[in-house]
């Protein structure tokens, strides 16, 4: 079974923003270590490194126009950080990764959901 694992920064600074700089070295380098022993699991493959969300621009269509609004459609406590695809044998092995990483414990969250297909 496939499983889509979004990332949500949740309270930990994201690389770049106030509050970065206050995250021990010691922990960011965990961080990493973390996110490079998911990677090298062969059923997990992680969706493309995300920009930051000042750096995004948010797309909606009001009356049949498309508006463009630069930056993030959530705030930056929210920010979804990255997605990863995980192939298991079942919710509670998604979970279980989900669990290793980092913003998990780190004052964010992992969403696990299934992938659909709705068309």
């Amino acid at each position: 079974m496939k499983f889509v694992l979004v990332v949500h920064h949740g309270t930990f600074p994201l690389p770049g923003t106030p509050g970065a700089e206050t995250v021990p070295v010691d922990e960011v380098k965990k961080v990493y270590a973390d996110f490079a022993a998911l990677n090298a699991m062969p059923n997990v493959k992680g969706g493309p490194p995300l920009g930051l969300p000042k750096d995004a621009v948010t797309v909606r269509v009001n009356h049949g126009s498309t508006v463009r609004t630069e930056g993030p459609f959530l705030n930056a406590t929210s920010a979804v950080g990255g997605f990863m695809v995980v192939e298991v044998e079942d919710l509670d092995a998604a979970v279980d990764i989900a669990a290793r990483i980092p913003q998990a414990r780190l004052g964010g969250a992992v969403e696990v959901r299934r992938p659909e297909k709705y068309w």
